[in-house]
């Protein structure tokens, strides 16, 4: 059953600028996420894309960023088969636990210019 869902869209432009600073980047991504922007040919496309899906995954868990939900607890993860994932630390794998939530589906897409995350979280399935 679908508990959460949220949406965010984000400039590729705004996020470029940003990523420029290394506090920035500390304070927002995980070394795994920074590992794999960094490898990319235009790091700001895959920055935007993973901020934007924290910010969707924050929106689905109802708590948006602040005292329940850090940046740094929600990190985007990849499958061997490439597919973008969810994985939550501290107080955002507390309230997923909450509400349930057993499993996220995550779509991440960009232009040159903007970039959107949709994160869709579902709980166990009652037998």
């Amino acid at each position: 059953m679908i508990v959460g869902l949220g949406t965010d869209i984000v400039e590729v432009e705004r996020i470029r600028r940003l990523v420029r600073s290394e506090a920035f980047l500390r304070k927002v991504f995980t070394e795994g996420e920074r590992r794999y922007c960094d490898g990319k040919a235009d790091p700001a496309l895959s920055y935007a894309a993973r901020f934007a899906a924290k910010e969707a995954v924050a929106k689905a868990l109802g708590t948006g960023f602040g005292e329940h939900c850090a940046l740094l607890d929600v990190e985007v993860v990849r499958s061997e088969s490439g597919v973008p994932g969810v994985a939550l630390s501290g107080a955002a794998a507390g309230r997923a636990h909450v509400m349930g939530i057993a499993d996220w589906l995550l779509s991440l897409s960009h232009t040159d210019g903007m970039a959107i995350a949709t994160a869709l979280a579902q709980s166990r399935t009652v037998s």
